[in-house]
């Protein structure tokens, strides 16, 4: 990741320090270099750090020696922290952002809903965590409406909430992030907000439904005015450390040699992007908090694949045949909710804003990525796990009796 250096001149001393971390990243890693004019001066000992998103020039006038201080930052690192929601697929969106951001040199706390010792932690990505804390990021648990009483003294410069999907869940967070003058907000919402159209894909700006949860916290969030904040919608997600089933929903039943059951013709659009593209859409987003500020933004890959395509390339990444049938779920009575792990429209929304504003692209190849899931997928034993296929086989024989008939 490379930065263009800024230079500034600074004041010694109006260095302002914040309380350490417990487990937080050594200042050293702030990588902020100094150029400094021959002077002589008592300041000289006290560290630097600047609270601002880009350094202004200024001179310092003492009354021994009139002097400046030439700093160069080339990297600004900052104080994150990540709400992490602790069910669902979204949840290795804040790992994978926390692990890219502590590969910058950026200072990461991740809050995890719920108990360490719950058992939703026995699951990836939160398995994983302890790849967060070696690389010298900090993890607590908790309740994020009491998210001060947790962070304790502690200082942050930006706040991602990966975790709430209404008000009552966002507020406490935002509010606590308000008054404790966080610069950036950032919150992750939903792509499936947009209204259904007639044109496809859905864009930023695209109509959205009045009654959806997270459109009431996008608004919360923008009224509340933060020096940056930036929306972002994902959709579906693959990538190691997953825990929601999708792509493992087609391997299931290709690894086992049963046909694979899809609603309707199978010509749907929908969006699956590896999430290491969703956490650099956010990284650049706090790299650049004046470019993303008041932005939404499609947390998604730049390519569609239809739900057949889906089904061709799991089969192509297990190395087997693939059997696939075709249903209408009404004329069954089949809660396609339950039987398919995607909606059974056009689901599908373009990242156009972050091409045009971060300057982001998709890194997302869903060839390659699915080997890599599925070679995950084997060495959990999960192909050779006994499972029931209750709702396909009630789809199989209802076909079956509408062909007898």
């Amino acid at each position: 990741m490379a930065t263009a250096a800024v230079s500034s001149l600074l004041p010694l001393h109006s260095s302002r320090r914040t309380p350490p971390i417990a487990g937080a990243l050594p200042s050293s890693l702030a990588r902020r270099s100094f150029s400094l004019l021959p002077i002589s001066s008592p300041f000289l000992s006290s560290p630097f750090t600047s609270p601002s998103f880009y350094p202004t020039s200024k001179r310092f006038s003492s009354p021994s020696s009139n002097f400046y201080v030439k700093a160069v930052a080339q990297e600004e690192k900052k104080k994150v922290l990540v709400v992490n929601t602790n069910s669902g697929g979204h949840a290795v969106i804040g790992f994978y952002f926390a692990r890219q951001l502590l590969g910058s040199g950026h200072e990461v706390t991740v809050l995890t809903v719920g108990e360490e010792s719950s058992d939703k932690m026995k699951k990836p990505p939160f398995t994983r965590f302890s790849e967060l804390v070696s690389a010298g990021g900090r993890t607590v648990w908790g309740d994020p409406a009491e998210v001060g009483k947790i962070v304790g003294t502690a200082t942050f410069d930006v706040v991602l909430d990966n975790n709430g999907k209404d008000l009552d869940a966002v507020k406490p967070v935002a509010d606590w992030a308000k008054s404790a003058g966080v610069k950036q907000f950032l919150y992750i919402s939903s792509a499936g907000i947009y209204k259904t159209g007639d044109e496809v894909p859905h864009v930023e700006g695209d109509p959205v439904k009045d009654d959806a949860s997270h459109v009431f916290v996008e608004k919360y969030i923008a009224d509340l005015s933060f020096s940056s904040w930036a929306i972002f919608r994902p959709q579906y997600m693959t990538g190691s450390g997953n825990n929601k089933d999708c792509e493992e929903w087609f391997f299931d039943r290709i690894v086992r040699n049963r046909p694979v059951p899809i609603p309707g013709s199978g010509m749907q659009l929908t969006n699956i992007a590896h999430v290491r593209d969703l956490s650099s859409m956010l990284s650049l987003a706090v790299e650049k908090p004046l470019a993303a500020n008041g932005k939404i933004f499609n947390c998604v890959s730049d390519r569609a694949v239809t739900l057949d395509g889906m089904a061709k390339l799991c089969a192509k990444a297990a190395g087997r045949e693939l059997k696939t049938v075709h249903y209408d779920p009404k004329a069954l009575g089949i809660d396609s909710r339950k039987a398919f792990p995607f909606r059974i429209m056009h689901f599908y929304a373009e990242p156009r804003a972050a091409k045009e504003i971060l300057g982001w692209t998709s890194t997302t190849n869903l060839p390659e990525d699915l080997k890599e899931r599925f070679d995950e997928y084997v060495s959990i034993g999960r192909d050779k796990k006994q499972m029931q296929f209750d709702i396909d086989d009630k789809i199989l024989e209802s076909l079956k009796a509408m062909v007898t008939v």
